[in-house]
């Protein structure tokens, strides 16, 4: 794969287009045929965070917009047009990186435990948008990682989780996570994020994420006991009985989704046994 081909449907996040070429790897193809890459992404300590909080507040002055809407700007074209083509490395079929001298271990070794992996791909067509990482879902893990507090041993709910980050980050301080989202081969995807990053995700044996299909469009929950992704009588009563929090990033881009997301959303909470709050991250584009 000498260049990413675009299409006049595709849409790439920023989160890609700006991330350094030595950092695209391409670990595989998924079962519709698109690249799949491993991006590796770092959480910063305290002492880390003041200092880039410090770095912001100078680089950009003024945060809050006259709504009281966060303004993250974007780098200048310039940086776009003079970045090289991408050009990913491939690992082997064995999963082992044929790249930069073992430069992950070296890194790695000291922090390991700061360190996320995930599986995404790049430049797809909207409806695979899902399959990308999306700036809403780091500033949501940025506000669950400042809040652990808020949301210690709870039972979280994410709609349109799509890669998992945003679930991932939520199992650390959280009881149980049910990362949802739609199609087999995204669920798939997710599922393979949540086994890369075990080591940040089970600190203790209780905690767990669940990925699980709810499709807005549907009525109910998928309960086939076939399906790789259905949800048992049981969890769903676990849901209903124990969730007291409902997270979504980015999961606004679309009038009819947008339409059943709500109507999803009051149909759940309207089952919950305890109060819940909902938290949402979505860039104004």
């Amino acid at each position: 794969m000498d260049q990413v081909a675009f299409r006049s449907d595709t849409v790439l996040s920023d989160v890609h287009l700006l991330l350094p070429n030595a950092r695209h790897l391409m670990a595989r193809l998924n079962s519709v045929g698109q690249p799949v890459f491993v991006s590796k992404f770092r959480i910063l300590r305290e002492e880390e965070q003041v200092e880039v909080q410090d770095s912001v507040k100078s680089d950009l002055g003024v945060l809050l917009d006259e709504d009281g809407d966060l303004v993250v700007t974007r780098k200048p074209n310039r940086m776009l047009c003079d970045r090289e083509k991408i050009h990913p490395v491939i690992l082997s079929q064995a999963g082992e990186a044929v790249s930069d001298e073992e430069d992950d271990e070296a890194e790695d070794k000291e922090c390991a435990k700061d360190i996320i992996r995930i599986e995404h791909t790049m430049a797809t067509p909207l409806e695979d948008v899902g399959k990308q990482i999306w700036r809403g879902a780091f500033l949501l893990s940025d506000f669950i990682l400042s809040h652990p507090a808020v949301f210690q041993e709870a039972t979280v709910l994410e709609l349109g989780a799509g890669t998992g980050l945003a679930s991932i980050i939520m199992a650390r301080v959280a009881k149980k996570v049910y990362c949802t989202d739609v199609g087999e081969d995204l669920l798939s995807m997710c599922q393979r994020n949540v086994a890369l990053n075990s080591h940040y995700t089970e600190p203790a044996a209780e905690r767990g994420v669940k990925v699980r299909q709810l499709d807005w469009t549907a009525d109910d929950f998928l309960t086939d006991a076939d399906a790789e992704f259905g949800w048992s009588e049981e969890e769903v009563a676990d849901l209903h009985d124990n969730t007291t929090f409902v997270i979504a990033a980015d999961v606004c881009y679309d009038d009819d989704l947008t339409d059943a997301l709500f109507q999803t959303l009051y149909r759940i909470t309207s089952n919950l046994r305890s109060p819940s709050t909902a938290y949402f991250s979505i860039e104004k584009r």
